[in-house]
């Protein structure tokens, strides 16, 4: 069994490997242990390599805001950013939630898996029967709890969360749940053209 203190950089399938690797049946000595021991490091740090962290592709500058925001300050900022949603943080930038347009849309009447056309019919005054969601405040109305990553997990890991959840951004957050980042389908897009 490897200690991940001792040598942090193997894992079992480094091991299963490097044993691949060597085609044959092995009877363990301590030469043929150092061999794949060096054999299973090395592919450990072609794994490593492999590996893209979260925090060389997010976005450090986070728009956020408060629960207790006005949703009219929740919308300016999202419409002054050019930003489809954000996380809400306590007074510790500590990730509580998140608000999006698709949960102001919701005060109108949207559903939250609309259309362009569904928008357009509420702008033109044939929304049908839609019904006004109570809400004055960010907390009223925001996604919560707010599904996050952090810095050190690997880009795949955040694709897989967006794909799987069909959300356009995870917050980006330390040990303590405070926020550091964000990083967006556009982000992973870029990492993995910057990659090519």
């Amino acid at each position: 069994m490897i200690d991940k203190q001792t040598s942090p950089l193997l894992d079992k399938e480094d091991l299963r490997a490097a044993l691949r690797e060597m085609k044959t049946y092995v009877d363990i000595t301590e030469e043929d242990l150092q061999r794949i021991y060096v054999i299973a490091l090395r592919h450990a740090r072609q794994r490593l390599a492999e590996k893209i962290p979260v925090q060389t592709v997010m976005t450090a500058k986070v728009v956020t805001v408060g629960k207790d925001a006005d949703l009219h300050e929740a919308a300016h900022l999202l419409s002054e950013h050019k930003i489809s949603g954000m996380p809400v943080v306590d007074y510790g930038q500590r990730v509580i939630g998140v608000i999006s347009e698709a949960d102001l849309l919701q005060l109108i009447g949207m559903k939250k898996d609309h259309t362009f056309k569904d928008i357009l019919r509420n702008i033109l005054g044939d929304a049908g029967k839609a019904t006004v969601t109570a809400g004055n405040c960010v907390a009223d109305v925001m996604s919560t709890p707010a599904l996050t990553i952090a810095p050190d997990e690997d880009v795949k890991k955040a694709a897989i969360m967006l794909e799987e959840r069909q959300i356009k951004r995870l917050p980006v957050v330390d040990e303590e749940g405070r926020l550091v980042g964000i990083i967006s389908r556009g982000d992973i897009v870029r990492a993995i053209g910057k990659k090519a």
